[in-house]
């Protein structure tokens, strides 16, 4: 149950939000400095934690609908209370996250512990104070979006308009305004007449954080559709589609499978994608469409041994990817609670790990190398002894600091770069 499901920083980097697999959010806080322990700036520490989804079963059909938290997504602060979306597999919920340091005392009809007291014995009337308590953070349902998904909800994203947000499931997405609990606008349906002629599923979407109209949605067979919501009401038209031509030599069992994109995310510059796949990264620019700028290996020494991955399940795992504040450097998992970055202007990439062993407190983490030949140097790992069932699947990446949360498994690791 408290295998980490979803990572999301706010939009300041102050509050990282965490799911979990037992339908749980848990919000820690960053440490304010103090003049006498500056390097405590980093430090996260649990703000607030509730339950978000609970179990449910769905009689229609005799389906249990899993607690499991798929997707959490801040709102931008509006005013001192903090707001934010989390998803399980069919219903959004939008939950305020508030502060309470001052109690009202003093009312007339009720006495300090909440009880009515009796009408006849109120002789005078008092004005009720607000006194100071112990703070409390408070969690609570605003809102709740329901009954709109047929398929599991992979995806939710909130709309630079910040009146909208839409949730992606396998063959549909819709539009939802804030306000609006009992109906959602459909704007994405490639559901074909008959399912057996069913040939891709939705796999991620995003909306475009500058422009409210344009959002992308990736699909299992390797492409990315761009959507220009001004062009009709239905989006089943993209704007624009973005492929790669398969190489005919690399043709394989696997292809397919391995071709599928696992997430897709704007940069904040709104200027390019990133895609994911089970063993890339790819880069594209949003005015190029027949091949992507950049493509990144992640671990390419699996692909000898894809059909053990097949057998374990592994090759359908799937792996989310960030950019940084800059849009400068890509973040992404592996296996082995590996974790690979990759920076664009100089090429560079580094293997890192994050495992309990080698992170002590302000410890540097030092480079990992996996050999696949059958010389291996003192310091590098064989492709033989990785731990498939450790996986790095959810990352996240403060807004504007290198500051990185990594979930691995049950366990949340925060990094931050070296400060001189």
């Amino acid at each position: 149950a408290d295998i980490i499901s979803t990572v999301e920083f706010n939009h300041t980097g102050e509050l990282l939000a965490t799911g979990d697999k037992g339908g749980r959010v848990v919000i820690f806080q960053r440490e304010q400095e103090s003049k006498n322990q500056p390097h405590r700036r980093g430090e996260y520490n649990v703000y607030s934690t509730f339950q978000s989804h609970e179990p449910e079963f769905d009689y229609l059909k005799s389906l249990e609908i899993e607690e499991k938290i798929n997707k959490i997504r801040w709102l931008p602060q509006q005013n001192a209370a903090y707001f934010l979306l989390s998803t399980n597999d069919k219903t959004v919920k939008l939950w305020k996250v508030s502060e309470r340091d001052k109690r009202p005392e003093g009312y007339n009809l009720k006495d300090e512990d909440g009880r009515l007291r009796d009408p006849s014995m109120i002789t005078t009337l008092r004005v009720p104070v607000l006194r100071p308590m112990d703070l409390m953070v408070e969690a609570t349902p605003r809102r709740v979006f329901a009954n709109a998904h047929t398929y599991h909800i992979n995806s939710i994203s909130v709309n630079s308009d910040y009146e909208t947000y839409m949730s992606a499931d396998d063959l549909r997405i819709n539009l939802w305004n804030f306000e609006i609990t009992n109906q959602s606008f459909n704007i994405v349906d490639i559901k074909p007449a008959n399912m057996e002629e069913l040939t891709e599923v939705i796999t991620a979407a995003e909306f475009h954080p500058h422009h409210c109209n344009t959002f992308v949605y990736s699909s299992s067979k390797g492409t990315i559709r761009l959507c220009d919501m001004r062009t009709s009401a239905l989006c089943d038209r993209h704007a624009k589609f973005f492929e790669e031509p398969e190489d005919p030599s690399n043709r394989s069992f696997f292809s397919e499978i391995i071709s599928s994109i696992s997430d897709v995310k704007f940069s904040h510059s709104g200027r390019y994608i990133m895609t994911r796949d089970y063993l890339t990264v790819k880069v594209w620019d949003l005015n190029m469409e027949n091949r992507p700028i950049e493509t990144y290996q992640v671990h390419d020494y699996l692909r000898s041994k894809l059909c053990s991955l097949y057998e374990n399940d592994c090759i359908f795992d799937k792996f989310e990817c960030v950019w940084n504040g800059s849009d400068s450097v890509i973040m992404t998992g592996s296996y082995n609670n590996f974790f690979r970055m990759f920076d664009r202007n100089t090429k560079r990439d580094v293997t890192l790990e994050a495992s309990r062993e080698n992170s002590k407190p302000r410890a540097i983490l030092k480079p990992r190398k996996v050999c696949v030949g059958g010389k291996r140097r003192k310091d590098e790992i064989s492709v033989d002894s990785l731990d498939f069932s450790k996986k790095i699947l959810h990352t996240a990446w403060h807004p504007s600091e290198n500051i990185i949360a990594v979930a691995a498994t049950n366990n949340l690791y925060i990094f931050q770069d070296k400060v001189n």
